[in-house]
């Protein structure tokens, strides 16, 4: 018999028994436990959407540090030295010969004068010969001092040559393609449809964007004293319509569509994307000058203003693309103001033809856009491949024969 025993008394006529109570205890429990399971069950499931999101990254490309800038030289724009200038002096070398082949016209009286002096050896007499020898000296003497007279006139010439300024070489026409990145995800194949024939270019850039629609920059101008210079940009953000801003070399001005404001158009004035493809031009022409601390300015319109873009010289860094790690050259844009937070920044590849391995945007909601290099749709040409540095004249003075074999 125990020591202890507990008995509860009978409950009162009105009281609910325990045993009736009893159920409702774990029928309670079984409620929270379904809730309690249905929260961890969402919770995995967003654990593992992350995990997804993290592995979709591109790891090997990371952010590029925000070190404070060191100026070692500014670059202003400047008229550039396109081969367009060397041409009207081809003319004045092709007119040049013409003097020299007329100038024979005295050989018939070298021919007439010639019996003269066998006879002045047999009989000399001091009046005739002196006359004859003096026609043959006169005529050989008009012919030696002909060429003279014709390489001094060609000696101006020469110097006629275009004013030394930076130098400047267009990348031949090419579809490239690019990896597009959102937020570091990786997103829809992009292109970069590129076409020059040595006076005109045109660029389209596309970038696909979930549930927004194509981000679409179009850039179709010129090549004058100054490098690219767009005539017509245009930006189109999904389903938005375009914005639209002209560039009016008659009256040295840029309008809008999207603000009736217009704004002065400077000399060497580029787009958004134009930029681009102008920096390239540039270090394709000279790429030792652009060292770590150089800092070239640009004026660059977007949809619905102008102002100067300050770009960097970074240093030399690698970028991983589909196809390996590429040797690139990274440019930044300086903050332009107090407070700035879009960003650009563009790497610049040598084994690319010095075109942009990678370019990041950042908005200033801090949305970034990056393009990675994919390789492209056309096989590349020969000229452009063949050196990373400063390109031969043939390159610069003929580029409609490379863009033949690559126009699409």
């Amino acid at each position: 018999m125990p020591l202890f025993s507990f008995h509860r008394p009978p409950a009162a006529p009105g009281e609910p028994s325990v045993a009736a109570s009893a159920p409702n205890g774990p029928r309670r429990w079984g409620r929270w436990g379904r809730w309690v399971g249905a929260a961890l069950i969402v919770a995995g499931l967003h654990w593992s959407a992350m995990r997804w999101i993290e592995h979709a990254k591109q790891p090997a490309n990371q952010p590029p540090e925000q070190k404070p800038p060191v100026q070692v030289e500014l670059l202003t724009p400047k008229p550039v030295a396109p081969p367009a200038p060397v041409k009207p002096a081809e003319p004045a070398h092709v007119a040049r010969p013409a003097p020299p082949k007329a100038a024979p016209a005295p050989a018939p009286v070298q021919q007439l004068a010639a019996p003269e002096p066998v006879l002045s050896a047999a009989t000399p007499q001091p009046g005739e010969p002196a006359a004859a020898s003096g026609v043959a000296a006169s005529g050989a003497g008009a012919a030696s001092a002909s060429a003279p007279t014709a390489a001094a006139a060609a000696a101006p010439a020469a110097p006629a040559a275009p004013a030394s300024g930076d130098k400047f070489s267009v990348p031949p026409t090419g579809d490239l393609r690019y990896d597009t990145l959102v937020n570091g995800v990786m997103n829809q194949t992009g292109t970069i449809h590129w076409t020059n024939d040595g006076q005109h270019y045109e660029m389209v850039v596309s970038i696909p964007l979930p549930f927004v629609g194509p981000y679409v920059y179009s850039s179709k101008g010129h090549i004058d004293a100054f490098g690219i210079a767009p005539e017509q940009y245009s930006e189109k953000r999904g389903r938005r319509a375009a914005d639209v801003a002209v560039f009016n070399r008659e009256t040295k001005q840029i309008v809008y569509t999207r603000t009736p404001n217009s704004q002065p158009l400077a000399d060497g004035a580029q787009d958004r994307f134009s930029v681009v493809m102008q920096l390239t031009s540039l270090v394709r022409g000279a790429p030792d000058v652009y060292k770590p601390g150089v800092t070239r300015q640009f004026s660059v319109a977007d949809n619905d203003s102008s102002e100067i873009w300050p770009m960097e010289t970074v240093g030399d860094e690698t970028v991983q693309t589909r196809d390996g790690f590429v040797a690139a050259r990274h440019f930044t844009r300086l903050p332009r103001r107090e407070g700035d937070r879009r960003k650009l920044d563009i790497w610049l590849a040598p084994s690319l033809g010095w075109l942009p391995a990678r370019i990041l945007q950042t908005e200033p909601s801090g949305m970034q856009v990056e393009m990675l290099w994919a390789g492209k749709l056309q096989a590349a040409s020969a000229a452009e491949n063949n050196a990373p540095g400063t390109p031969d004249a043939s390159e610069e003075t003929a580029p409609a024969a490379d863009d033949a074999s690559v126009r699409p």
